[in-house]
């Protein structure tokens, strides 16, 4: 379900005929991960005319640039989010993150190729972040996203657990975070987590059944991407500081 204010952000986006995928949050409660979110976040391509189809969305929710950096297209390429509150009446003061660049994520053409289309039974469909590149997106290091993480991959594990497949089964084997679960995918289906026990690891203890050794493992494997996200992030912090001084002495 789409509460109706996000519904409405989303129907401009359509409207203006912008490319851009739904993730955050809201794409978490469409696969099923996550009760409710009250912001809309877009990963969108950022090129000169997606950017003034995306402007003219924006100016038909009566939404405003909150915070820094400025609406521009350098600031979307080199990474940071723009933020925006919406301030039609019918919106409750949305708020509206946009970006064009995810850490440890391809770059938008890739995204869109594999993008998952959600049609509602009242006929609404928006485009969003295939569930891969949504995971990926959602291991950063704040605490709130590791839980969605684990919900994401246990509630598509659930999904199709009886009806496994080749990419499937690998998705599970680099994905899953949730031990039981990950013993389980290693006992069933033991040719492909050896295979992918080169680049992950932590499925050798799972193969074993040694939950404990495989829970320190997980933790080890989510302080590498905590790490690495912190790392990424650090330069661009230290540019959105200098924007603001250089806005602060133009006043």
């Amino acid at each position: 379900m789409i509460p109706n204010p996000i519904r409405r952000v989303l129907s401009s986006i359509l409207a203006h005929r912008v490319r851009a995928l739904l993730m955050g949050g809201q794409a978490c409660v469409l696969y099923g991960a996550a009760e409710f979110s009250r912001d809309t976040d877009l990963v969108i391509l950022a090129d000169a005319g997606n950017l003034s189809r995306l402007r003219r969305a924006l100016a038909a929710l009566q939404a405003d640039v909150i915070a820094v950096p400025p609406f521009r297209i350098q600031h979307l390429r080199r990474g940071h989010a723009i933020h925006f509150r919406c301030r039609h009446p019918d919106l409750l003061r949305m708020r509206v993150d946009v970006m064009s660049r995810l850490r440890g994520v391809e770059r938008f053409a890739a995204l869109w190729r594999r993008r998952t289309t959600i049609s509602l039974p009242d006929g609404f469909s928006f485009n969003i972040l295939s569930l891969p590149d949504l995971v990926r997106a959602k291991k950063t290091q704040r605490d709130k996203d590791w839980p969605m993480v684990r919900r994401l991959m246990e509630a598509h594990y659930f999904q199709h657990r009886d009806h496994p497949t080749p990419a499937r089964i690998r998705f599970w084997a680099f994905e899953l975070r949730s031990p039981e679960l990950l013993i389980e995918v290693a006992r069933r289906h033991r040719r492909a987590c050896e295979r992918a026990a080169r680049q992950r690891p932590l499925l050798r203890p799972a193969a074993r059944g040694d939950q404990m050794a495989l829970e320190a493992a997980l933790r080890e494997e989510e302080a590498r991407e905590r790490e690495a996200d912190r790392r990424y992030w650090q330069p661009l912090r230290a540019e959105l500081e200098r924007i603001r001084r250089q806005r602060f002495r133009r006043r």
